[in-house]
């Protein structure tokens, strides 16, 4: 099986999957002060996204800033997000820290024996090494389950809605994913997934910031996907960006349910990048043929 064949696979297999997954119990809101979640790549976003969903009472870091300053790690508890289990960043820090759990797809990789306790990710896949999607929401979800309640339903017409949304959009030769709170975490899932299976040029910014930096690096053409709720202040941005000769999309997830928001936003966010490939029959994800640059990554994370 090709690895574009995989990944729709297991964008498919999220379905069924999301109507029987298995959540963690909520973490009182005293332990979540000293918690800290961390992660690399989609399982960063992953961390990003339980900061966002506790109202900041857990951080999300970058593993390399933990061990850069060991004593965080030391007066807090660290959940260490790796669908392997296998990158040295993380099992580093859960060896300094005093208290670590691991949330991973495998429960018996170098990080989860670095830690002492595990909590194990237990969905389908396609069994073909291929862009992270069922396994991005099966963290993302567990961990915000840690820190606040949520509520799964309607997967099927989120799924449909953002099938309909991807099929809408004109890329550009530059696209920028922008998004707030809840949502941002999501644009940076985003911007990975397009890394991935296109490698095309893209920029994931808050929508503030992309206001005050990453607009000037726009040129008339470029993408812009606006990965939040329609309310005016969007209204406008879409407006004035429009009249510099972007292509503004801002697709529209039908709820306003943050937790809905968010499975719509990853559904978009994987169907978008995934038809581009299939319309121009790519059979497989950019960063298997990159050889070099998946080496030279593989080389430094493992």
């Amino acid at each position: 099986m090709k690895t574009i064949e995989a990944f729709e696979n297991d964008i498919l297999l999220q379905i069924p999957y999301l109507q029987t997954i298995h959540l963690q119990k909520q973490l009182s809101e005293k332990k979540q002060r000293r918690t800290i979640f961390c992660g690399n790549g989609d399982s960063f976003a992953a961390a990003l996204l339980a900061e966002a969903f506790s109202n900041f009472r857990v951080r999300s870091a970058d593993p390399l800033d933990l061990l850069k300053n060991k004593s965080i790690t030391k007066n807090n508890d660290v959940y260490l997000i790796s669908i392997s289990g296998n990158t040295i960043s993380n099992i580093m820090v859960a060896k300094n820290a005093k208290r670590a759990t691991a949330i991973t797809l495998n429960d018996n990789s170098k990080l989860a024996k670095a830690c002492s306790k595990c909590i194990h990710l237990d969905y389908p896949s396609s069994g073909v090494f291929t862009s992270g999607s069922i396994g991005f929401i099966s963290s993302a979800l567990t961990s915000i389950s840690l820190v606040s309640k949520l509520h799964i339903t309607g997967i099927m017409e989120l799924f449909k809605r953002a099938l309909l949304e991807s099929k809408k959009i004109k890329l550009g030769k530059k696209i920028f994913i922008i998004g707030n709170l809840h949502t941002f975490p999501v644009a940076v899932y985003g911007a990975a997934k397009f890394y991935e299976i296109l490698g095309t040029d893209v920029h994931y910014e808050r929508i503030e910031q992309f206001l005050h930096m990453g607009i000037f690096s726009a040129k008339s053409g470029d993408t812009v996907i606006i990965f939040e709720e329609k309310n005016s202040h969007n209204y406008r941005i879409t407006k004035n960006l429009k009249k510099l000769g972007l292509n503004v999309y801002q697709p529209n997830p039908g709820t306003r349910n943050k937790i809905a928001q968010i499975i719509f936003f990853t559904f978009f966010s994987q169907l978008t990048p995934l038809f581009y490939a299939k319309k121009n029959y790519q059979k497989e994800c950019y960063f298997i043929t990159a050889k070099k640059l998946r080496n030279a990554s593989s080389n430094m994370i493992y």
